[in-house]
């Protein structure tokens, strides 16, 4: 199976399928790379190599005890991107993989990607603060935490049916917690990262060519907190809203949300060819 060595030894799982011009999918937290199963099958079909990394602690890979921070996780994606020497890159992420992206453009440059592509981003600041007073309070996460320590599976069971939407199948919403594929550790360790993070000075520096889709029902990042401010920190991004998504977009709004990365990905298919 594929690995590469992180910066700390860290092994690091990553996979592929197709053939064609390269999508890096990054996953939401808690999630591996077989969230975007769904995702590989279309693109590949459409001429697209999909490439999904789990990060540390999620799915195949090593789950060491430290490195939950954004700047390791930037280095981490840095850390495939260059061993796989990919360029001409659109990055797909969910969730808080935004934030890694937006910290991996900041610390490693943009010369390797054509694109950058944010569904239901958890940018550009989580925490209420003085100077960002519409933030969450630390005691909501605090409360959230403390229930994941308590009874982690019931929590999963009560925040499926807002992920999805009314019209999904029960068979789907029973498979999502599948989808987890990381320790309560590693899941406090990253919400606590994500938590502590501020991507407002550097979503400002952000060049590539940026889509931002958001769905209005998003309870989990609801979109006056994260998608609105994002879209207006990236120069030039392209901010769409779908209306009655909620934060599991890519499974019950797919149709749609393909059509439009594909759309995304042919409008900006010049400005890649000259930045190269």
């Amino acid at each position: 199976m594929p690995f590469i060595t992180a910066n700390d030894g860290t092994n690091l799982f990553w996979r592929e399928w197709g053939e064609g011009a390269p999508i890096l999918f990054l996953s939401g937290q808690g999630c591996g790379s077989a969230m975007w199963d769904y995702q590989f099958a279309a693109f590949a079909d459409h001429g697209f190599r999909c490439i999904g990394l789990d990060r540390r602690g999620h799915g195949r890979s090593d789950e060491p005890a430290r490195g939950y921070g954004h700047d390791t996780l930037a280095d981490d994606i840095a850390a495939l991107i260059n061993h796989l020497d990919l360029t001409g890159l659109t990055v797909i992420t969910h969730s808080m993989a935004g934030g890694e992206a937006v910290r991996y453009l900041s610390r490693h440059g943009a010369d390797r990607l054509a694109r950058l592509v944010l569904l239901a981003p958890t940018t550009p600041m989580l925490l209420k603060s003085d100077d960002n007073p519409d933030g969450v309070p630390r005691e909501g996460f605090e409360a959230v935490w403390a229930d994941w320590k308590r009874d982690y599976p019931k929590w999963v069971e009560d925040a499926t049916p807002s992920f999805f939407a009314a019209e999904t199948s029960a068979a789907m919403m029973r498979a999502a917690p599948r989808l987890i594929e990381a320790s309560i550790p590693v899941l406090l360790a990253c919400s606590r990262s994500t938590l502590a993070e501020d991507f407002r000075a550097e979503m400002r520096t952000i060049t590539v060519p940026t889509l931002l889709i958001h769905g209005d029902r998003d309870v989990s990042a609801p979109i006056e907190l994260t998608g609105k401010p994002s879209a207006k920190l990236i120069s030039g991004c392209r901010f769409v809203t779908y209306e009655g998504a909620p934060h599991g977009l890519m499974f019950t709004h797919m149709d749609r949300l393909h059509a439009d990365l594909l759309q995304f990905m042919r409008d900006t298919r010049s400005s890649a060819h000259r930045a190269a």
